[in-house]
């Protein structure tokens, strides 16, 4: 199937288009519709007609935005009308939605005459937030945005000027750093003077450039002082007093090329006249001004961004205007000003500068980031991007002075934003808010791992937890070095370590009468085993807790804590759980690594482990013992070993809120659990108890890897102090999200 077909299938299969509207609130019965409609609705409506700010709280316009086009310059297809560019207006409602959560309606109105949509988008002020006007053509946009802010009291931003210009100006900036130039001092050249090329030039002088060193192109060439051929108001402001009248004489010495402009505008000689390291911007789409395939072949020393994915340094609107919009509606701003769009390009600029986060590397094929010439700007899947550009658009609005509902507490905007990804996150950001209360020494035998270091570097960064690196300090500084990391944590080398003999002396005491002699011991902390030095680490009360298992088997990082940390008396063993991280909410799977086949006070007892556990984790639990059969359907020694689990549970713990046996989709849908009406869940469980290992393992791998969960785990439960283990394929943020569930146990004891 080609591209057009498959393009053309995507639009049209199933429910046509790409955008629908939801209702937020519930419809279902005859009160919900008094309420939403007649005759409940006119208690909001009065109370709007008092205060016309109550429509921020009663009503979607405050999460509203309206994408505006009259198609008069769609994408690369020119003026192909409004009609036809409603696919586009479409998309966009799908990226604000995708990225910031924000609610869009596109409106695609039928005039090329300005006035028409001026008085179109004034009329439709009381329904939307904010204002984003799309593909007009230049020097028509200018005076629509001109006008439109002048006499509206709410953000309008016309993206394909000052979006492209941000994310464009936060690539430079990082790009200059790089080759150590001054935007003060860069000879800059832009092609094209339409909406996106004046903004460009505009937010660029804004951030220091000069306007000597400023040149603008367009299709008759330099657009110098006193020219008068192809000239508009917009154009004029950005003349240069200067003899350049071509393309080719502006590219000579220039340290940098802004390209909005048309395929195959730039030759490779141009390329060769340019300043050393140059830094140059094909923005031209779908073709670039020049490919950077034809620069590369020509010098070596240059910084190459374009406006498509399958290169790097991707100039991409979407990393702007969703983030943009969010932090301009969250305190109500009534512009979108020049502070504002400054602030998230410094933001844009600073986050490519950070760690870029497992999960953004694989959505680009395991593609590694590291800020340098291939990688300037985010890209534009970094969830990341939400949680900085919108705070620090919301920030600049206040210093400005131009926000009506100024936030009060950033960390927890903060917090609200990661929230918006999805409950889970909002979740997970609790239990490491509840680390950071109280940081843990928590110890890494594998500290020389890569993941591990970049872990550390976060869990440091954040204030987590204090890392503890076991390994070759040599070999650990070397690779520290080698990602170019400041990380400050402690590294202890068991050939070395004034502690080693110690550790030696403790593990011969508790295994001597399991074959191991002192010189054994010494050898098994010295060089063999780091799981064994880390667990004695633990154990000793040199750390407070142990991650381990990126490097290892299971057996392997378990053996060693058992043997030198060991279980708690009272239990008849220890137990596994996951954490199962979906979009919308957490699930708690065990015994998933341990108990092969349990009995029914085995059952029991990883009940009231993972209860325990949960709750450490500020989460309520609602606890689901599962089988094959609801509630005694089919008399099983499978069932009846479940039932008699339950049993045990409620007497031990009468408060805990269980019940079972059931299956599991009874266990997590409430229109299922509703029909046993005797049942002592109030809700959907959120602990999930399998009979066997055989199930709880299957269940948990299948739930990752086709269900699109995170698998956080798996949580020992049962040792006398906190030992969790890492799985082989674990990124950074799980292995964060693991030492901040390590450091809440450690809390506890």
């Amino acid at each position: 199937m080609t591209k057009k077909m498959d393009a053309l299938e995507y639009h049209a299969t199933g429910r046509k288009g790409k955008i629908e509207v939801i209702s937020s609130k519930p419809c279902l019965t005859s009160r919900d519709l008094s309420l939403a409609y007649t005759p409940g609705v006119a208690e909001p409506c009065l109370a709007i007609e008092q205060d016309p700010e109550l429509a921020y709280q009663y009503t979607a316009k405050g999460n509203l935005v309206a994408v505006v086009s009259n198609g008069t310059a769609v994408l690369g297809l020119g003026n192909i009308g409004a009609i036809a560019g409603k696919p586009v207006m479409e998309g966009k409602g799908v990226l604000f939605k995708r990225f910031a959560d924000l609610d869009v309606f596109d409106l695609e109105v039928k005039s090329e005459n300005p006035d028409d949509v001026i008085k179109v988008v004034q009329l439709l002020e009381p329904t939307f937030g904010g204002i984003n006007l799309e593909d007009i053509k230049a020097p028509e946009c200018f005076y629509i945005e001109e006008e439109l802010k002048k006499t509206m009291n709410i953000p309008v931003f016309h993206d394909d000027q000052h979006g492209t210009a941000i994310i464009c100006s936060a690539a430079l900036i990082n790009a200059l750093s790089l080759v150590g130039k001054k935007i003060e001092q860069a000879r800059i050249v832009i092609n094209g003077a339409g909406a996106a090329g004046v903004a460009c030039a505009n937010l660029i002088l804004s951030l220091g450039a000069r306007a000597k060193n400023l040149f603008m192109c367009d299709t008759k060439g330099v657009i110098y002082k006193g020219r008068a051929e192809g000239m508009n108001p917009y154009k004029e402001r950005l003349a240069n007093d200067t003899p350049l009248r071509t393309l080719e004489e502006a590219m000579r010495g220039a340290d940098v090329f802004i390209g909005v402009s048309a395929k195959g505008a730039v030759t490779q000689q141009m390329v060769r006249e340019m300043a050393k390291d140059p830094v140059i911007m094909a923005m031209a789409n779908p073709h670039p001004e020049i490919t950077p395939e034809e620069v590369l072949s020509v010098r070596s020393d240059v910084i190459m961004a374009t406006g498509r994915s399958d290169y790097p340094n991707q100039v991409n609107n979407v990393l702007g205007f969703p983030f943009i919009f969010r932090g301009a509606l969250d305190v109500r701003a009534s512009t979108i000003n020049e502070e504002m769009k400054k602030a998230a390009v410094l933001a844009l600029a600073e986050l490519a500068r950070e760690d870029c986060p497992d999960s953004v590397c694989r959505a680009y094929g395991n593609e590694s980031f590291t800020f340098g010439r291939n990688y300037i700007i985010p890209k534009p899947f970094d969830p990341r991007a939400l949680l900085r550009v919108a705070p620090a658009v919301a920030q600049a609005a206040m210093d400005s002075g131009v926000a009506r509902m100024p936030i009060e507490e950033m960390a927890k905007y903060t917090e609200w934003l990661e929230a918006l990804q999805g409950r889970a996150k909002e979740t997970m950001r609790q239990i490491i808010n509840k680390a950071k209360c109280d940081p843990k020494k928590i110890v890494f035998p594998e500290g020389d791992n890569e993941k591990i270091l970049r872990a550390a570097y976060a869990l440091i960064e954040e204030g987590i937890a204090h890392p503890i690196l076991i390994g070759n300090k040599a070999k650990v500084q070397e690779k520290i070095a080698e990602l170019g990391m400041e990380l400050n944590a402690t590294v202890v080398d068991p050939e070395t370590s004034e502690l080693t003999e110690g550790y030696a002396a403790e593990l011969y005491r508790k295994r001597q009468r399991k074959g191991v002699t002192l010189s054994e011991a010494r050898r098994i902390m010295r060089r063999k085993s780091r799981n064994h030095f880390g667990s004695m680490m633990v154990h000793m009360g040199d750390a407070d807790t142990l991650l381990s298992g990126i490097d290892s088997h299971y057996p392997d990082t378990i053996r060693p804590a058992l043997e030198i940390i060991g279980r708690q008396p009272q239990l008849s063993g220890v137990h596994g759980m996951y954490m199962m991280v979906f979009k919308k909410g957490i699930y708690f799977l065990a015994d998933t690594t341990v108990e092969i086949d349990p009995t029914a006070e085995e059952l029991a007892e990883t009940a009231l482990l993972a209860a325990e556990k949960v709750k450490l984790l500020d989460i309520v639990p609602r606890i689901a013992m599962l089988s094959f059969a609801n509630f005694g359907s089919v008399n099983h020694d499978l069932t009846v070993k479940v039932k008699r689990a339950v049993e045990i549970v409620k007497q031990k713990a009468p408060e805990l809120e269980i019940d079972g046996e059931m299956q599991a989709d009874t266990a997590v849908t409430p229109e299922l659990l509703e029909n046993y009406t005797f049942s002592t869940l109030t809700g959907p469980a959120n602990i999930l108890i399998f009979p066997d290992l055989n199930s709880g393992n299957i269940s948990y791998k299948l739930l990752h890897r086709l269900g699109g969960a995170e698998a956080i785990g798996p949580l020992l439960m049962g040792m006398k102090k906190p030992v969790h283990v890492l799985q082989r394929g674990d990124d950074v943020s799980t292995i964060v999200n693991m030492a901040a569930i390590a450091v809440v146990d450690a809390q506890n004891l």
